[in-house]
């Protein structure tokens, strides 16, 4: 197979799909593995690297998508790459087409697999892609939150942490999965007051143990969920339904109780985003106020961090970019149910569910198609 490595083009957007060590990895088992030029360069993985490795460089992003059997990027295509899609292209990368009506129309159009990082599932029915970047993303979130809390960035002008005789700043967390935990790592290594909001009073069981009793958790209802958006200085969306536009948790009248200068930082903002004020920014303009409320809410957060991230995102990527290329796409899907899970589009049909519903389409079971 020839696996084509284009260079990101979303804004800010620094990472690379595949390293050298895994272009080599597939040339070793027989494969071709085409490189856009400087497309690892920003993650710190320059051309002669993949060169050593075996790969081939090209000059054109156009070039990779034409002679590709399979793309593996990082994130979703923009507008300007929909006219490399064609039937039979294999596409592997983060996705998020719930809030992207346009992205799923150029797919099915051009009869594109796209196989989404975010919904293929490991056989705990974990999500395995997905779980990398979540843990980058949600430490980051952190960080970013107490830069933006500085009174350059527009916020309150607090320390997140305080100092003897000056208490630490307020951090509400919403959603106490993968980032809300890393956020709650970070927040409280800081020396931050952090209260985690989840809905899954198991979950909060497992977060009072994990952290032993040194975060606050409170039990996710509109009542508890408005008191303690009122007193954060930092707020923090980490609520996912896996493929499926993100609900809004935090609704516009809360934030607009909120602390001239706290600050909002969405992790969701990548399936539209958990709190109601929030939407998509980049890495060039980053944020916006609403009644005085700083909103930080880019969609491609661990970009910011792109050796950390790349390395991270393609320890786990890597073998199933590998089980495609050694099985093709259509053996891979009938073989392994984790792959068919991370089937958004196949031959044209919309395959599934949760990106119908949010977009009011019908579909299919991939599994009825090959």
């Amino acid at each position: 197979m020839i696996i084509g490595v284009p260079k990101e083009v979303k804004d800010h957007e620094s990472r690379v799909g595949v390293t050298p060590a895994g272009a080599k990895a597939l040339i070793e088992a027989g494969h071709k593995v085409l490189v856009e030029h400087d497309a690892g360069a920003l993650s710190a993985m320059p051309d002669d690297e993949y060169q050593d490795a075996g790969a081939e460089i090209v000059g054109s992003a156009y070039d990779v998508w034409r002679l590709a059997d399979m793309v593996v990027k990082v994130k979703e295509p923009v507008e300007k790459e929909y006219r490399h899609f064609r039937e039979g292209l294999v596409l592997f990368t983060y996705l998020h087409l719930a809030p992207i009506k346009d992205l799923t129309d150029a797919l099915l159009d051009k009869k594109v697999t796209g196989i989404a990082y975010e919904t293929v599932r490991d056989r705990a029915g974990a999500l395995p892609l997905l779980t990398p970047m979540s843990e980058v993303a949600g430490r980051l979130s952190v960080q970013v939150g107490a830069e933006y809390l500085t009174k350059e960035h527009g916020g309150r002008g607090l320390l997140l942490g305080g100092v003897p005789g000056v208490p630490p700043a307020n951090v509400c967390i919403i959603g106490g999965g993968v980032v809300g935990t890393n956020a709650a790592k970070i927040a409280l290594g800081m020396g931050a007051k952090v209260t985690l909001v989840d809905l899954n009073l198991n979950r909060l069981r497992e977060l009072d143990d994990i952290f032993n009793g040194r975060v606050f958790t409170m039990a996710s209802n509109s009542y508890n969920i408005g008191r303690a958006v009122s007193e954060a200085d930092l707020l923090i969306g980490g609520v996912l339904i896996p493929g499926a536009a993100a609900p809004k948790i935090v609704t516009r009248a809360m934030v607009e109780k909120m602390k001239k200068g706290a600050v909002v930082v969405d992790v969701a903002i990548d399936q539209g985003g958990c709190i109601e004020t929030a939407h998509p920014t980049t890495h060039s303009d980053p944020s916006y106020e609403v009644n005085g409320v700083v909103h930080y809410c880019v969609t491609n957060m661990p970009a910011a961090v792109p050796n950390t991230s790349t390395l991270a995102l393609t320890n786990a990527t890597f073998p199933y970019v590998m089980k495609l290329a050694k099985l093709g796409a259509t053996a891979a899907i009938q073989e392994d149910n984790g792959i068919a899970e991370g089937v958004n589009t196949y031959a044209g049909v919309l395959t599934y569910e949760a990106v119908a519903a949010a977009q009011q389409r019908d579909w299919k079971s991939v599994g009825d198609l090959v």
